[in-house]
């Protein structure tokens, strides 16, 4: 499992992989007890940074279209 520090972010995509990683080891019965915490922990970090990229995508896509609108008027 791959450890990111706030200097290195992992992309999207990376994330979701990440992410659905930890889910097939958990729905496979392959995730060690001792590791489930720390297992949950991670891809609730991951989710987070997801959604934080989707919420500022969508800003700056809203920012983007506001301008052109803007520019029509």
């Amino acid at each position: 499992m791959a450890k990111t520090t706030k200097k290195q972010e992992l992309s999207y995509a990376e994330a979701m992989a990440e992410v659905e990683q930890i889910l097939a080891r958990f729905n496979t019965q392959q995730m060690d007890v001792d590791t489930l915490a720390s297992e949950v922990k991670r891809a609730t970090e991951l989710i987070a940074q997801c959604k934080e990229r989707l919420l500022r995508a969508e800003r700056e896509v809203a920012e983007v279209l506001d301008g052109n609108e803007e520019g029509t008027r």
